[in-house]
């Protein structure tokens, strides 16, 4: 039972930290780049969905944004 307990509360805590960061974030977006890029996700080679990348090139996002 203590596990269980401390799994929700550990758990609680996540979904917590994320809910918080995502009110702290301008327009409620998280950072980072386009994770369809990897080739570890990307098999096929598509270009990215946010901002048209191959999986050759470096992340367009800054380049639109700015």
């Amino acid at each position: 039972m203590e596990v269980f307990i401390l799994a929700v509360v550990l758990l609680g805590l996540g979904f917590a930290g994320i809910a918080i960061k995502i009110l702290v974030k301008k327009d409620g977006e998280f950072s980072g780049t386009c994770a369809s890029n990897s080739p570890f996700l990307n098999k096929e080679g598509e270009s990215c969905g946010l901002c048209g990348a191959s999986p050759e090139e470096k992340c367009k996002k800054e380049e639109v944004t700015a």
